[in-house]
């Protein structure tokens, strides 16, 4: 049934805070239990591997990628047995064939996966993932030491605190912990994970790729400890001609739903002042450079990278060596604890908060030939209710709206009951001016924003029979 929303069938609040929420275990509580000793002790731990390169050895016991594999596997088994065994971890794996580049032998590509199944929507799921693999400046090089301390065993150990943390609670939706090996030879780990949700029939809600979490400083010197970057996706990169004709004439190049990820997890920064903020870098990755977000993206799936505000390039993908007085090597000693603890923090809020809101709903809109714009959406699993948000076409960021017929001088949260199936709205703005979105909520727990322009759904982009693109 649908169902025209008037005044009054409208409920009003104050704009809600993205740490404002009951429960036994807020954000502010779960945020406060990671623990930089345990965050020093895990990295202590995979940098005393030697090296985690891909073509390292897999049969040694206490050296190279297959025991490292082998102890996060273990130490996700030791996690679970602690929530009554709430995890299921298995390896996630495939034989990749050489490809003339980074792979020269066929050769096993294992992640390290923890699933924590949702009570109420178990196939929704939130990844939380980070490339366990690493390398010196030969990429081809398994056998000298690698020890990976920021690319990417920040993000790594990052990943086992969240587990460790966010496994005592239970949420609605599923979170899977992704340790990846494969990025350093051509993002191999983060495609055999991808199939496999896509096999899996999950819908994906968010991918957080956490990717270099562990510094502060640039190879200028220049520092900045206040801000981690989050790179997100502009056009999808699962877009067809259809869509890209659609979107240039109803707009939407910057709404997409790795974006407004983005824009969200922006929000739940800002809500803690006091911790680690985000500086939206819009582009899916740095210049000329990639990372595990890209094969999710490729499947329509909203993703985007979490990483330092600047890079220290003597630091990374480099051998262990002294030259002309300078260091080089990604070694634990440089290192910036305080700075990782902040970004993984900022995770736990983050993963906690998307497991518990429902999935953004889709929208549409249609402004044509008319002063107002009617928006449209499907009710959507666990919502209790919805928010209404608009912005200007050359503003970046969200804000509330007034549905139609409202009066007041603020303005406010347009909330509406979850009491139909179908949602009928007007807007009071023209559409030629405004873009907009939906967010869908738990009670105070509110998924990202939903554009209403073409391909601005958390879903792939449906694709016409026969059409390969």
């Amino acid at each position: 049934m649908i169902k025209r929303l008037a005044l009054s069938a409208a409920l009003f609040s104050t704009p809600l805070s993205a740490d404002d929420h009951a429960g036994p275990q807020n954000d502010d509580a779960l945020a406060a239990q990671v623990s930089e000793e345990r965050l020093r002790a895990d990295m202590d731990t995979i940098v005393g591997f030697g090296t985690r390169h891909t073509l390292s050895t897999q049969t040694d016991p206490k050296r190279g990628i297959g025991a490292a594999v082998n102890w996060a596997l273990d130490e996700f088994r030791r996690i679970g047995t602690r929530c009554n065994d709430c995890f299921e971890v298995r390896s996630v794996e495939r034989v990749i064939e050489a490809d003339g580049r980074r792979i020269p032998q066929p050769t096993l590509i294992r992640n390290a996966v923890a699933i924590q199944w949702g009570s109420e929507r178990p196939k929704e799921v939130i990844i939380v993932q980070g490339h366990y693999d690493s390398r010196v400046t030969d990429p081809l090089n398994g056998t000298d030491d690698a020890p990976g301390a920021n690319d990417d065993g920040s993000g790594s150990v990052m990943i086992l605190e969240a587990s460790r943390i966010l496994s005592q609670q239970q949420y609605p939706s599923t979170i899977i912990y992704a340790l990846l090996t494969g990025e350093e030879q051509g993002l191999y780990g983060a495609q055999i994970l991808a199939d496999w949700v896509e096999e899996q029939g999950m819908t994906v809600k968010a991918v957080l790729n956490n990717d270099m979490i562990g510094s502060a400083c640039g190879s200028d010197g220049f520092c900045d400890a206040e801000h981690v970057r989050v790179f997100s996706e502009g056009p999808r990169a699962d877009s067809t001609d259809r869509l890209r004709a659609r979107q240039r004439r109803f707009g939407g190049e910057n709404d997409m739903p790795g974006r407004n990820l983005a824009r969200w997890l922006g929000d739940v920064a800002a809500a803690n002042p006091a911790g680690m903020q985000v500086r939206q870098i819009w582009r899916t990755d740095r210049m000329g450079r990639g990372g595990d977000q890209i094969p999710f993206l490729d499947k329509g799936y909203p993703a985007l990278r979490i990483a330092v505000s600047v890079e220290d390039y003597e630091h990374q993908h480099q051998d262990l060596r002294t030259e002309n007085g300078i260091t080089y090597g990604d070694t634990v000693d440089e290192l910036d604890f305080d700075y990782l603890a902040r970004a993984s923090q900022l995770n736990v809020r983050a993963l906690h908060l998307l497991a518990l809101a429902p999935m953004p709903p889709a929208v549409t809109a249609d402004a044509a030939v008319r002063v107002d714009t009617q928006l449209t959406w499907k009710a959507v699993p666990g919502a209790t209710h919805y928010m209404i948000k608009a912005r200007r076409t050359d503003e970046p960021y969200w804000r509330p709206v007034m549905p139609h017929g409202t009066r007041g001088e603020d303005i406010q949260d347009a909330v509406y009951g979850a009491y139909t199936d179908e949602f009928d709205m007007s807007v009071p703005l023209r559409g030629d001016d405004w873009l907009f979105g939906v967010s869908a909520c738990n009670g105070t727990y509110c998924s990202p924003v939903s554009s209403a322009v073409p391909g601005g759904a958390f879903a792939p982009v449906a694709k016409p029979e026969g059409d390969s693109e």
